[in-house]
């Protein structure tokens, strides 16, 4: 007897006097009440499948969970070892700037010319855009790329020029598609960052600054906080000077509103940082400070030190805030593969549970359609 037939023949107002039909009435209602009671199937989609669908859907999501905890493990030992980097590098990058803006500071008063240190009016800016590489890491891309769009807007509302050297396939892959951004160069780089990457960045920068294609280099990354933190920021890289000193030929400062410069502070290294918009000199250098050599010389052989170390740090920064996001995010995307799994097993033994039941009304009915046969 179909199913048809069977819901027509229980749901009828024909009377049976056999003692079987109490049986049947008891578990059609059971079974009824089981389905239709909306507390219980409120919280799941209706699924308009079969049951080999549904167990597909289970393994199919069991595997893609599997796939994103593995995914996550690996973002977590990788993150560890960009952590202790990014780290290690900020005293010696902070102790290095504080060095140079000292010297630098002495070295004008004595009216020394150095080409990496010349401010002057600002007509055309390059933006260093450091992404990742791969994705599957949440909005860590979309926010870097989403500041650099904000700054280039910033940029043409002043009326100075621009250009970009994208760092990242991700970024390469997005600026490759919007032709009216201006790009100088893509870089790619695989794995962590060495100074051997950092140094084809430097000397980019170095041939656009000296050449005065650009008068102001700036480099655009997402700053490692926390493992659940990652901030993107603008860091001024070229020329070296304090904050609000750079102006285009209006006189209108160029300075981005979140400009990094000068304002990198950390104590021992930790990660949770305090920013002083301040800009001061260290004590260890006096007003009347003498050189040995050539302040020219020493700031020539400071300065590339200083460009290799600066750029080597923001790619250090950006990949350990791409892990920590991969992670964050893989993480996120196995709690919903086991929340999904869960509901479509629900659903499935449901749906079983019905068709047993279904079954079992059948073959008693069939059974009971016999006996008045």
């Amino acid at each position: 007897m179909s199913q048809l037939k069977l819901s027509s023949w229980v749901s009828s107002d024909q009377p049976f006097h056999n003692p079987n039909h109490l049986f049947i009435q008891r578990h059609s209602k059971l079974f009824q009440s089981d389905i239709s009671h909306p507390s219980k199937l409120s919280n799941f989609r209706t699924i308009n499948c079969s049951l080999r669908d549904i167990r597909q859907r289970i393994a199919s999501v069991t595997n893609t969970q599997k796939i994103t905890e593995a995914m996550k493990l690996v973002a977590a030992a990788k993150v560890r070892r960009a952590q202790e980097a990014v780290v290690n590098s900020r005293p010696f990058s902070e102790s290095l700037i504080d060095v140079l803006y000292s010297i630098n500071q002495q070295a004008l008063l004595e009216d020394v010319d150095t080409p990496l240190t010349n401010v002057r009016p600002v007509k055309k800016v390059a933006l260093v855009v450091i992404t990742g590489e791969r994705g599957l890491c949440g909005g860590f891309n979309k926010f870097v790329l989403r500041k650099a769009e904000a700054r280039i807007a910033e940029l043409k509302s002043l009326g100075l020029d621009y250009t970009v050297i994208s760092v990242g396939k991700k970024g390469n892959s997005y600026f490759v598609k919007r032709p009216s951004v201006s790009v100088d160069r893509f870089i790619e780089g695989e794995g962590f960052p060495t100074a051997k990457d950092s140094q084809v960045i430097a000397d980019e920068v170095f041939s656009l600054f000296v050449s005065e294609e650009v008068d102001k280099v700036e480099l655009l990354y997402t700053k490692f906080v926390s493992l659940i933190k990652s901030n993107p920021v603008i860091h001024t890289l070229l020329p070296l000077s304090a904050k609000g000193e750079i102006h285009d030929e209006n006189g209108n400062s160029v300075d981005a509103s979140e400009d990094e410069f000068f304002r990198l502070t950390s104590k021992e290294g930790k990660l949770a940082v305090e920013r002083d918009k301040s800009v001061g000199t260290s004590d260890g250098f006096l007003p009347n400070m003498e050189f040995e050599q050539d302040p020219a010389q020493i700031l020539d052989a400071l300065m590339p030190l200083y460009m290799n170390n600066q750029i080597l740090k923001a790619l250090q920064e950006s990949l350990a805030s791409e892990l920590a996001a991969r992670m964050n995010a893989m993480s996120n995307a196995t709690d919903n593969a086991i929340d999904l799994k869960k509901s479509l097993s629900t659903v499935y033994n449901r749906e079983r549970q019905s068709k047993i039941t279904n079954d079992i009304l059948e073959i008693v009915a069939g059974a009971e359609a016999l006996l008045y046969s």
